[in-house]
């Protein structure tokens, strides 16, 4: 991003008042997404993550003499798909450049990347997110996004004070996505870099394991007087790895530059780290320019040449994407924004959704619609935080929720018995989508839906609480609920709830 570009951003600036002036915010980030290929960009070394210290590095990572890389076909058609899911151009001809600079683990002394001809141009992402309670949408820009190998990793500790170099890493196929100068608070980069993370991982080209390092973020941050056009000068924070340092990063480093300019001071371009432990960014070193780096078309690689058959044989096999999936849950469904919003926020819990739905039948309407979504957002949710597990590894499979949601549905049980019944489902895994049935027999939680017993349940209950009643007739109203409770506990839970509200009414009455 150029110091002197005038920033089209579709976002309303997000103005932070400091000493007593307006300031405008300006954000670029830059996405390494590890592609999940079993091999490296240019060689056939494995990209599998744990493996001993430089066990997985092969000539053609070290470049070695006499060797010659070739571009991973696999690598590249990730590249395609996320292209077209967000709506860039492919080019049909790119160029893989050498990148040139020196540290201890990169060992050939330059990077495989692309420069002036990226595989991927422009396009751009939505993205939504809260802002003082309200829901904000905006469109993010994107420049490029190119294919390039990863370096290897230098391991500082343990050391006895020197610094051990693991080349495992050396080669592994990233995708660089770039976006344009287009976000406004740390809020507004956070949802983007979720959006992007969810996309990737939708899409199958990366895992997304932000731990293991298969998604890393670098922050672009400037900021400029409310007013100005000209973008101020930008600092670059390194290898932001968890959401939540990347929002505290860009926070820091945007008080850190206004206070420096308020000071008489001004922004040095530069690389810099943030420390999670301080919560502070500092600096790494001076931020190099593209020419620093002396980018020449690698003279070991042709010319990658995508053909449009080629192109169109990735787009038939693209999964049906977040926004598709949220528009059709929406008009088919009826469901909210926000609940589509929240089960496409990923694909194993949109695929969960529908699995539920096809389990219950072509007869499930937007009422069975909307009662799986509260499951799937709520109850099962939760049990997965808890776990820290994700939806793919649920104890408590599609077809066993939707048979007690239909159970629900068909008076057979209320829903707080159902919940009872997930827990154990949850806590005791069993086989088969008859399983709530088997523990409702077992356990003989029918619900009670025969009047005539109801009534007797509540004649017995309005006389044993003759103050609760004489409460409710006086018009206070916690008293019908006091009555309710009463008549549950009376039936050991197993009362149908609206019936006995209704009774119970016309009791009274």
């Amino acid at each position: 991003m150029s110091e002197t570009r005038t920033s089209a951003a579709p976002a309303a600036a997000a103005i932070v008042r400091r000493a007593g002036r307006d300031w405008e915010v300006v954000i670029g980030l830059e996405t390494h997404v590890q592609l999940a290929t079993a091999s490296k960009m240019f060689s056939g070394a494995s990209t599998a993550f744990g493996a001993e210290p430089n066990t997985q590095a092969c000539a053609v990572d070290l470049a070695l003499p006499g060797v010659l890389p070739v571009a991973n076909r696999a690598a590249v058609e990730c590249a395609i798909r996320f292209g077209l899911a967000v709506g860039a151009d492919i080019a049909p001809r790119s160029v893989f450049a050498r990148k040139n600079y020196f540290y201890p683990d990169l060992p050939k002394g330059y990077q495989i990347s692309q420069y002036e001809i990226p595989v991927v141009a422009g396009g751009g992402l939505a993205i939504a997110w809260e802002e003082s309670g309200e829901g904000v949408e905006r469109f993010v820009r994107l420049t490029r996004a190119h294919l390039e190998e990863d370096a290897g990793k230098s391991l500082h500790e343990d050391f006895h004070g020197f610094t051990g170099i693991d080349l495992n890493r050396s080669g592994t196929p990233l995708l660089e996505i770039v976006t344009e100068p287009d976000m406004r608070s740390a809020r507004e980069a956070v949802a983007y870099a979720r959006t992007l993370h969810a996309l990737v991982v939708w899409l199958g080209i990366c895992d997304g394991n932000m731990q293991e390092g298969s998604f890393r973020c670098d922050a672009n941050v400037s900021v400029r007087l409310q007013g100005e056009a000209r973008l101020g000068t930008r600092c670059e924070i390194k290898n932001l790895n968890s959401f939540r340092f990347l929002e505290r990063a860009i926070d820091f480093e945007v008080r850190r530059q206004i206070d420096l300019i308020d000071e008489g001071g001004s922004v040095v371009q530069e690389t810099r780290l943030y420390d999670p432990d301080l919560d502070e960014t500092r600096s790494m070193r001076s931020k190099e320019d593209a020419h620093d780096y002396r980018y020449f078309p690698d003279p070991d690689l042709p010319p990658l040449v995508i053909t449009p058959g080629w192109v169109d044989a990735v787009r038939a096999g693209l999964p049906e994407l977040p926004q598709a999936r949220r528009d059709r849950y929406i008009s088919e469904y009826s469901l909210s924004s926000y609940d589509a919003n929240t089960l496409t926020a990923s694909r194993g819990s949109a695929d969960y959704f529908e699995a539920v739905l096809a389990a219950l039948g072509p007869s499930a309407g937007a009422a069975s619609a909307k009662a799986t979504a509260n499951w799937v957002m709520v109850d099962l949710a939760a049990a997965l935080n808890r776990e820290a597990i994700t939806i793919e590894a649920s104890p408590v499979p599609a077809a066993q929720l939707a048979t007690l949601i239909r159970r629900i549905e068909d008076g057979t049980i209320s829903g707080k018995i159902a919940r009872e019944l997930f827990a154990s489902l949850w806590s005791e895994p069993q086989a088969g989508a008859d399983a709530p049935d088997r523990l409702i027999e077992s356990r003989g939680l029918r619900q009670i839906s025969d009047s005539g017993a109801l009534e007797k349940i509540i004649d017995d209950v309005l006389a044993a609480h003759p103050k609760s009643v004489e409460e409710f007739r006086s018009g206070k109203d916690k008293a019908f609920n006091a009555l309710v409770g009463q008549v549950m506990k009376a039936s050991r839970g197993k009362a149908n709830p609206q019936q006995v509200n209704d009774l119970l009414r016309a009791r009274l009455a």
